[in-house]
């Protein structure tokens, strides 16, 4: 017996196609389907349940991404060999789709969904990442959840001038833009990206053209449902209860007060905390007591939405933000930097209310991080690692590890800078940047960048140009024929407003975007407002952070290791190596420096380092004595290793000895040869013969001494 799936299959290009499949795999789930594009495939299901939670008033969605090994023909690393905990990469492709659909689930369904998507099999040059939004929203899309879509993600990179869509692994490589958006066929609700410093113009280019892609995906979506007998109609359900007489008496008692809140223009975020919840409070007195503790929940989400309202139409109606400032403004801004005297580079930036502290920490090729994915291998010699402690806001909270939103920021953070962290020869170090949240009131991950720019260049790197970032938002009204542009949005912009948009750049261009818009119907025209308002305020934030620290240090600070590099021929990796890592181990234990060897093409590239400028010295003096090749007729000052009962075998060289035959120890006579050599003398020898075919060398000291001389017989003696 076979099961005849239900397909649908579109054109990428002219070369690849996209297959979605659905009624074959997983038929017990709400909704399954497999993507697959040439040798990759990925199967995405979903699953809500049918009631929701008492006294739930959000949408309970969890979004997780996972690559299986066996889909790359590989075992997973460690003793369990088996799939773990889901590692950073799959973390932030969960985030992807996750901020892509959450917004597209109606406001007032509460039932507990979960997205899975796995990668079943996979080929090396093909990213499923940008597959793994158009699965999920598939298999919403066949099953009978409710889901205002469909919804895809497409990859657009610039290549070579051209805009490339979904491109290979090896491309991408080449690419001075990689952007990943997500669409409905109608509005953009999500966009993460890194470039190396492209233009506004450039950037709003590749959105359009990723939008034009995904309209097709979303449309063959539609096209796969209209099959699907499950698909249509979606699923009743009541998930919330209403007490329209209560939410009239809310408005009409606090709206105006809460205006006026808005109005007052208080730069403390406690002071706006501490003003909205007296109002609820008082709202809440005025209820007889009997009725308090039952219509206290529909009270805090009325009074939610009223603040809101009230909020947005200061903004729009007196062009007045939450603390005073201007629509373009920007927070005062304080900076510092080698604030800790032990660590290799530190700063401190202070935006307003949100406060980052970065360190920096420059070590060797063995500090690099080890990447053993599925599909994505390698090494990672540049990390920025990002903590949001709870008293960041002033709250009390467990350590529960760590969680995506860090691995998220840092992710963010680490795409802005490493574009301007040299590599090669110009930057032999393993960096990691950490940056720790003292303060949060929006836009810490844009302190990070901040914050990381200044402490790169108090450690001495040599980034090509600073980093700043801002987070810009957006409110409109309902009609959508009045809007505002926030710069240096607060954390309260951030929960209120229609959009969050993070843009990284130089004084020259972009080189990362996180957007993400809670809003339909968003113009290209706000979007590129925004930008420009954006690119304003990076210009401003570089010229404050300028007033600190404005280019790198000339050098490193003294208690950083440095490191020296050597080029030698590859034939000598083995000498300097020696049997089971004797040879280096030595050199390492008598030196103290670290010795690091890499094979690149026909070279060895050797790293030497040591916060001692001695070690650093004997060490390369010991391999360039390793790598010498001995020259005929040279004279060593060589070390006795072993006595044989022929000679001795003198080191004229590291790792290179030779034979000094018992004649050529001296002019007169020798019995024995402990008689004049002992293990670990030092003596003066002369190469006098190299053997053409073993290579063995002939060593001579009686010829570097004056030869006595002979005594004269009379022949009647």
């Amino acid at each position: 017996m076979s099961i005849q799936p239900i397909t649908k299959t579109f054109d990428l290009d002219s070369e690849r196609s996209i297959t979605i499949e659905t009624g074959k795999l997983a038929k017990q789930a709400d909704g399954s389907v497999v993507v697959s594009m040439g040798k990759t495939m990925l199967l995405a299901t979903v699953v809500s349940a049918k009631e929701a939670r008492e006294d739930v008033d959000f949408m309970p969605l969890s979004v997780d991404y996972k690559e299986k090994y066996a889909a790359a023909g590989k075992f997973p690393g460690g003793f369990f060999k088996r799939e773990g905990r889901p590692s950073e990469h799959e973390i932030l492709i969960s985030r992807l789709v996750d901020r892509a659909l959450r917004p597209l689930f109606p406001d007032d369904y509460h039932a507990e969904t979960q997205v899975l998507i796995s990668l079943i099999s996979g080929e090396k040059d093909v990213m499923p990442d940008a597959l793994a939004a158009l699965a999920a929203s598939s298999a919403l899309t066949v099953s009978d959840i409710p889901f205002n879509g469909p919804i895809s993600e497409t990859r657009v990179a610039r290549i070579n001038g051209e805009y490339v869509v979904n491109p290979t692994k090896s491309a991408l490589e080449k690419a001075d833009l990689d952007l990943m958006v997500a669409a409905s066929i109608d509005n953009i609700n999500m966009v993460e990206g890194e470039m190396k410093e492209v233009s506004e113009e450039t950037m709003l280019e590749a959105l359009k053209i990723a939008h034009d892609a995904i309209r097709k995906q979303c449309q063959a979506q539609l096209d796969l449902a209209a099959m699907v007998e499950k698909a249509n109609p979606k699923r009743e359900y009541s998930h919330e209860t209403h007490d329209e007489e209560l939410k009239t008496a809310v408005t009409e008692a606090t709206y105006q007060k809460c205006y006026d809140i808005a109005m007052q223009g208080n730069p403390d975020k406690h002071w706006r905390m501490d003003s909205f919840q007296a109002v609820r409070d008082e709202f809440m007195e005025s209820l007889p007591e009997e009725e308090r503790e039952e219509k206290e929940m529909l009270v805090k989400r009325y009074f939610h939405d009223v603040e809101k309202d009230a909020v947005r139409n200061a903004v729009l109606n007196e062009r007045v933000r939450l603390d005073g400032r201007k629509m373009d403004e920007i927070r005062p801004i304080w900076t510092e930097v080698d604030y800790l005297p032990s660590t290799h580079g530190s700063a401190i930036f202070t935006r307003g209310e949100t406060q980052s502290l970065v360190t920096i920490t420059l070590g060797s090729k063995m500090d690099g991080q080890t990447i053993d994915g599925a599909l994505v291998e390698g090494k990672n010699d540049f990390m920025l690692h990002y903590n949001f402690p709870p008293f960041s806001t002033g709250e009390t909270k467990k350590f529960m590890g760590l969680g995506r939103r860090e691995v998220g920021h840092g992710n963010l953070a680490e795409r802005a800078l490493k574009q301007v962290v040299p590599s090669g020869e110009e930057n032999p170090y393993t960096i990691r940047v950490v940056s720790d949240i003292l303060e949060s009131n929006g836009s810490s991950s844009m302190a990070s960048v901040c914050g990381g720019t200044l402490a790169l260049m108090d450690a001495g790197v040599k980034i090509t140009k600073p980093v700043a970032g801002i987070a810009m938002g957006l409110i409109t009204n309902k009609e959508g024929d009045k809007y505002a542009v926030l710069s240096d949005i607060l954390g309260d912009e951030d929960h209120l407003g229609d959009m969050d948009f993070k843009v990284t750049g130089t004084v020259d261009g972009i080189t990362a975007c996180q957007m993400d818009i809670k809003v339909d119907g968003l113009s290209y025209k706000v979007l590129e407002e925004a930008l420009e308002q954006a690119r304003m305020g990076r210009l401003h934030i570089l010229g404050e952070m300028a007033k600190t620290i404005s280019e790198p240090r000339a050098d490193y600070k003294d208690h950083v290791p440095r490191i020296e590099k050597l080029m030698i021929d590859k034939d000598f990796i083995g000498a300097i190596i020696g049997p089971g890592g004797k040879v280096i181990q030595e050199i390492q234990k008598e030196t103290g420096a670290t010795i690091i060897i890499e094979e690149e093409g026909n070279f060895g590239v050797i790293d030497i380092m040591s916060d001692d400028k001695q070690s650093i010295e004997k060490a390369k003096n010991w391999i360039k004595g390793i790598t010498a090749m001995p020259e005929l007729n040279e004279v060593y000052l060589g070390k006795v290793k072993s006595i044989v009962p022929f000679g001795a075998f003198v080191e004229i060289l590291p790792g290179k000895d030779g034979l000094l035959h018992i004649s050529e120890i001296d002019w007169k006579r020798i019995e024995k040869v402990e008689d004049v050599l002992s293990e670990g003398d030092k003596i003066k020898v002369k190469l006098i013969g190299i053997d053409s075919r073993s290579g063995k060398l002939k060593l001579s000291r009686k010829v570097l001494i004056e030869r006595p001389e002979q005594k004269q017989y009379n022949h009647k003696d």
